[in-house]
């Protein structure tokens, strides 16, 4: 939850899906922060620039002056920090936290990567080609659930944990590329365990407060589109 906390603050976006695995993790366990808007499309701002000079991108965590960069390592940083406050993110077991850093890391490199890309094409052959990837790299969370849950409500088990946190950041934005594409990315028929635990977690009081409004972020990935599509033109 948001709030007053002078030692946590957060450097987001509110239309990153990065921005809101952070957001989610702190909901989840609890934990008040202060959080400064960066507008990365425009001016960013010097302590943006101060704490990721790497990347110059959010989102950042800032605990007791230190800066933490990139999604992954955050949430994985407020679990370690934090225990105690709230529900573990990882699981405790050694061969269950590596299966849920492997669907972590197939998600960013797999389903994330081909989605951006069909965001950034710049002709429609490479946008379908793109979207097909995307279809078939999303096929495999339905296994990845069944393997992680064990057969309980969530990634994590009976409570949300860190696939969740990663898999829950993107649900706005899988309504986004079904859209787009025409057809369910979590299709029912073939994904009746993922259909059932997007439903499940966007019941979460974290999640409501969280998620972004999919059809706001629709009309961005529009404008993106058309203006890769302009640029390509003019080539």
């Amino acid at each position: 939850m948001a709030g007053s906390n002078g030692d946590l603050k957060l450097l987001g976006h509110k239309g990153s899906p990065f921005v809101a695995r952070v957001k989610l993790a702190l909901g989840l366990k609890g934990i008040s922060y202060d959080y400064v808007e960066e507008d990365i499309f425009g001016q960013k701002s010097d302590l943006l620039l101060r704490s990721n000079p790497v990347h110059k991108a959010v989102p950042v965590l800032i605990h007791t002056g230190k800066p933490i960069c990139e999604s992954q390592v955050i949430v994985q940083y407020i679990d370690e920090v934090f225990v105690g406050t709230g529900p573990s993110l990882l699981p405790a077991d050694p061969y269950d936290r590596a299966l849920a850093r492997f669907w972590v890391a197939y998600i960013d490199d797999k389903l994330g990567a081909s989605f951006d890309r069909a965001l950034r094409a710049k002709t429609d052959e490479e946008r379908n080609e793109a979207i097909k990837q995307t279809f078939a790299a999303a096929e495999a969370l339905e296994g990845g659930l069944k393997e992680c849950s064990k057969g309980k409500n969530f990634f994590g088990g009976d409570s949300p944990g860190y696939v969740d946190i990663i898999v829950g950041s993107v649900v706005p934005w899988v309504k986004v590329i079904s859209v787009l594409a025409g057809a369910e990315l979590f299709d029912p028929a073939k994904m009746p365990g993922m259909v059932a635990w997007v439903d499940r977690f966007c019941e979460l009081d974290v999640a409501k407060a969280v998620l972004q409004d999919p059809k706001i972020l629709l009309e961005q990935a529009k404008m993106l589109m058309a203006k890769n599509s302009a640029v390509a033109s003019n080539n």
